[in-house]
């Protein structure tokens, strides 16, 4: 089965701030197609947001311009997938988007920094009911060698 995965907004947000780090070591291995990465209008939007925050681009002195850039680098690596009405699959609202791309996008792995993602026991039985894993960067790393 080929890997599949969306990816957290948490995470590309770390590999934005931190070059050189875990969540830009997955970056870089999406790049060179070592796994498919899906993704969303709403969380490129979302990230787009994130990326553009005064105190986001305070931490490493970057601009709109770069922040723009990284969201097209994203963008461009992944296959976007519709989203329809994102109804409630967990706890935490802000994350029906990711799991609603995850379940249109078949993916195999959610990638996140989110503990209520990777460690919620409800939420792990759903996922793995579509063959859907939510991990950590490390882990995922570790997964795809």
């Amino acid at each position: 089965m080929p890997v599949v995965a969306v990816v957290d907004t948490n995470v590309w947000v770390s590999a934005f701030l931190n070059p050189g780090g875990f969540p830009d070591q997955l970056l870089q291995l999406a790049r060179r197609s070592r796994f498919a990465l899906v993704t969303s209008s709403y969380l490129l939007e979302e990230l787009q947001e994130v990326l553009s925050r005064p105190r986001i681009m305070k931490i490493r002195g970057t601009t709109l311009v770069e922040a723009r850039n990284f969201t097209r680098l994203v963008a461009n690596i992944a296959e976007l997938v519709a989203i329809g009405d994102t109804s409630r699959l967990c706890r935490d609202p802000d994350d029906d988007a990711l799991l609603q791309t995850a379940l249109e996008g078949r993916a195999t792995f959610v990638v996140s920094r989110d503990e209520d993602l990777t460690r919620d026991l409800e939420l792990t039985r759903q996922l793995k009911a579509h063959n859907i894993q939510a991990i950590t960067v490390n882990r995922f790393l570790k997964e795809i060698g």
